[in-house]
């Protein structure tokens, strides 16, 4: 070989190693998206949400959700749907900041921040997040979690599934054909 093509194949070979390095460290710097909650959602028994001085307790009985302290509301099938298929399935994607003394900007601290505890059967909390609004992109939030002081940039907006008003969750239960059970007909 003459020394012209040696020093060719030296060349071609260092550009392939830049390549793979720079390809390498770029693929680092991608956004992932992972599940922000991890658990068995079978094992929840009851859902807590709490957002400032507002608070609300979902429990399962058997089969049923009920809101706890609520008897005149029924569970709406939907809204416990959603919690399911989309707040539990919300995916954490760029890590937004680690420093706890930034969380007020990104209404996650303890007091800006809403919190939601899941808890199992044994009344032992098997999952706490704080979700915050993110007030440059309406259509995302910011999620932590208790455990963690990773703030991360979500991929979708749940801030509203985690309403603490009663309604939100349940309505009340309607009467066939919007008459009161047992009251006589005025045509007898």
């Amino acid at each position: 070989m003459t020394r012209n093509f040696k020093i060719l194949i030296i060349i071609l070979f260092i550009l392939i190693g830049v390549y793979f390095i720079n390809s390498s460290s770029q693929n680092q710097l991608l956004s992932k998206s992972d599940n922000a909650i991890i658990l068995d959602k079978n094992q929840i028994k009851k859902i807590l949400i709490q957002q400032g001085s507002d608070a609300l307790e979902l429990a399962k009985k058997d089969t049923l959700w009920t809101i706890s302290g609520n008897d005149t509301l029924i569970i709406k099938s939907k809204s416990i749907d959603d919690f399911f298929n989309q707040v539990l399935e919300v995916k954490k994607e760029t890590i937004i900041s680690e420093n706890p003394e930034k969380y007020a900007i990104y209404s996650i601290d303890d007091s800006t921040g809403t919190h939601l505890a899941l808890i199992d059967s044994l009344d032992k909390t098997i999952g706490y997040y704080i979700f915050g609004r993110s007030k440059s992109d309406y259509s995302r939030s910011y999620i932590r979690s208790k455990d963690d002081p990773k703030v991360y940039l979500a991929d979708q907006n749940v801030m509203y599934m985690l309403s603490t008003r009663p309604t939100y969750w349940g309505e009340t239960a309607q009467k066939e054909n919007n008459q009161i059970p047992n009251t006589p007909s005025l045509n007898n």
